[in-house]
């Protein structure tokens, strides 16, 4: 959407091609990143060249091996309004200043793929490498979040099924106490509301997919909100049910549900933590409906 001629033949290409990967390196552990004006990281202008400073972390695709370039979000310049400020790089993985400093396990499990900390430390890229404009990195940011939350929802829909499969063949299997365990009303309840669940996840997707297709991103900011704070809690819990209907078993490598359930954990933080997409639903619902003293519902006055 953004990159130049000479970009995308450089860098778009071998990636869609599968050759090489590329991450996103926006979030900051010194700051709240959920936030994306509190970023940091140093973007200069010297001469024809950038010079990057700054540490980023849980960035993916960073330990993967084919993965050649990061995208970089920082600021250009601090004495700009507020969302004027960042500016986005790209930078290859060997340019010199560039620090792996660790990948970063989660809930104690590691991504053969990455969830880094970098280090930045006078990282000098050409001048070319600008995605976009100077001051467009927040504009960039939404353009890329709002699609890139619905493929993380469609892949927790994804493993939330995965989970209820493997819970339904464990529950038709396993005999406990001279019944198998989905004759047990607690757990014939559980597959249940997990069907219900997910087709409701499901759909909802779909309806923001569509909407995305046919109206952009920017009108499907709302439900794009809506779907990314349902889907991991309906993800979650789904996994929750397979684990306890599996018993001990569900917690070991065994199974994936353990593995499921912390990306599905995490997922109520990537791209923006659930209360910050709750509280934008929020928001706009009051904005839709504002309130006007003196033109009360006659359901909000007592009757005498």
């Amino acid at each position: 959407m953004f990159a130049t001629p000479a970009q995308r033949k450089k860098w778009l290409e071998p990636l869609l091609d599968g050759k090489i990967r590329s991450a996103f390196a926006m979030t900051e552990p010194a700051v709240a990143s959920s936030d994306a004006t509190n970023i940091t990281t140093s973007i200069r202008l010297d001469s024809d060249e950038y010079v990057i400073d700054g540490r980023k972390w849980f960035i993916p695709n960073a330990a993967h091996p084919n993965c050649q370039q990061f995208i970089v979000m920082g600021k250009t310049d601090r004495d700009a309004p507020a969302h004027r400020q960042q500016s986005m790089v790209l930078v290859p993985r060997d340019t010199p200043g560039v620090k792996i400093v660790r990948d970063i396990t989660v809930i104690d499990h590691t991504a053969p793929e990455g969830h880094c900390e970098i280090e930045f430390k006078g990282v000098r890229v050409p001048r070319s490498n600008l995605l976009g404009e100077e001051g467009s990195g927040f504009a960039l940011a939404q353009a890329r979040l709002g699609p890139g939350r619905i493929h993380h929802c469609m892949r927790s829909v994804g493993a939330a099924e995965l989970a209820l499969e493997l819970m339904i063949e464990r529950a038709q299997a396993r005999t406990a106490f001279g019944k198998k365990l989905y004759q047990y009303g607690s757990v014939g309840e559980w597959i249940a509301k997990s069907r219900i669940k997910i087709d409701q996840a499901r759909l909802f997707v779909l309806k923001a997919a569509w909407m995305i297709d046919n109206v952009g991103a920017k009108e499907a900011r709302q439900e794009i909100a809506m779907i990314k704070a349902l889907v991991p809690t309906v993800h979650t819990a789904v996994c929750e049910r397979a684990i306890q209907t599996f018993g001990a078993m569900g917690l070991s490598p065994d199974t994936p549900l353990a593995d499921s359930w912390t990306w599905g954990r995490a997922l109520k933080f990537a791209d923006g933590p659930d209360e910050v997409h709750l509280q934008s639903i929020a928001r706009k619902e009051i904005k839709a409906r504002p309130y006007e003293p003196g033109h009360e519902s006659p359901y909000l006055t007592p009757a005498v």
